[in-house]
């Protein structure tokens, strides 16, 4: 297995997630419900903690409960943890081998939360703390950026927010997302020769909001990570209360804009940085005016669903990642310097 074939995987992993698991998340979301709980509390790190940020989305939209994220080091180095009653302490984790977020779920079955690990590991030490387990199917990851352990984990979680509300035809539309990503993997060609122009990039701007804030996060991520570009990501609200200053002609901005309902915010910002700034960008869209925007457009299937975009508009995005790193000529499967598990307390 290799970073290419590992994203090239990922239908056939998200459809065997919904076969395995569609009805332990269902047995899980009706022990929610009965435990009556009033919010959620995250915990995880790196790639699972930008899918942590879908998650705070979609589950204050879809499905209103409150959302935070977890400081860990409240638990492991200052030993002050906050109040966790009436929370789902759920731990989203690749491995489930970290320490710090196996002690925020050990901390939440302790003060007698219901706790939920998502994980690619049943038998981890995270798994071990929750009384939920909800395994994310992705089957062996050997490349270190992660690719199908984060799709798998975004599936997790709209999977149980399917469940939680309880709608049967909204299982129907899970269903067409294996397909969705299949279409997106049909832009590899493009791509690849789309990243020759940016072998040269040292630093780039990535925008998202809403549900893809977690997509304009991950994708900085695996810039960093694989062809070491300084990527930093923004909502594009947050953006233009500062950061817009550094934008100057031909400057690099990598947008993720499909249609939803901050479609219309995020055009007009971008339609300003190429018209009042000069920026160059590369956007990933099912949106025909926000395509035209961009000197490397990547569009997206016509017909996707807002709050499921993250899944399909993140393969664009990793295949930017994995050409660009080799017009680089660095290696994909093993950047410098990390590991596969990485453990923090």
């Amino acid at each position: 297995m290799s970073l290419k074939s590992e994203i090239f995987e990922q239908p056939a992993v998200l459809e065997r997630l919904l076969q395995q698991q569609r009805e332990r998340a269902v047995e899980m979301a009706r022990t929610i419900l009965a435990r009556g709980v009033t919010s959620v509390f995250l915990a995880a790190r790196g790639t699972s903690d930008n899918a942590a940020l879908y998650a705070k989305y979609l589950w204050g939209s879809v499905n209103r409960l409150p959302v935070a994220l977890a400081a860990p080091s409240l638990f492991t180095i200052y030993g002050t943890p906050p109040n966790l009653e009436g929370s789902l302490v759920v731990g989203i984790s690749q491995s489930g081998q970290s320490p710090d977020i196996v002690a925020v779920l050990s901390e939440g079955r302790r003060q007698g939360a219901l706790t939920l690990a998502i994980t690619n590991d049943p038998a981890s030490p995270l798994a071990g703390q929750a009384e939920l387990v909800l395994e994310t199917c992705a089957g062996p990851e050997g490349a270190i950026a992660a690719t199908k352990t984060y799709t798998t984990q975004l599936f997790a979680i709209a999977l149980m927010s399917v469940a939680l509300k309880g709608e049967a035809q909204q299982f129907e539309t899970l269903e067409r997302l294996p397909r969705l990503v299949e279409e997106t993997l049909a832009l590899d060609s493009a791509i690849e020769r789309a990243a020759q122009r940016y072998r040269y990039m040292s630093q780039c701007v990535v925008i998202g909001r809403g549900f893809n804030y977690a997509t304009a996060n991950e994708w900085a991520l695996k810039l960093k990570e694989l062809a070491y570009v300084v990527a930093e990501s923004y909502s594009s609200a947050d953006f233009q209360h500062g950061p817009i200053a550094i934008v100057s002609h031909g400057f690099p901005i990598l947008a993720v804009v499909p249609k939803g309902a901050v479609f219309e915010d995020a055009y007009r910002l971008l339609s300003s940085l190429v018209e009042e700034h000069g920026a160059e960008l590369v956007v990933v869209s099912n949106d025909a005016t926000a395509l035209a925007l961009a000197k490397t457009p990547l569009p997206l299937p016509a017909e996707l669903p807002e709050w499921l975009s993250p899944l399909v508009s993140i393969v664009p995005a990793q295949l930017f990642c994995y050409h660009l790193t080799r017009a680089k000529g660095y290696d994909t499967e093993s950047p410098r310097g990390l590991l596969k598990v990485t453990r923090t307390w």
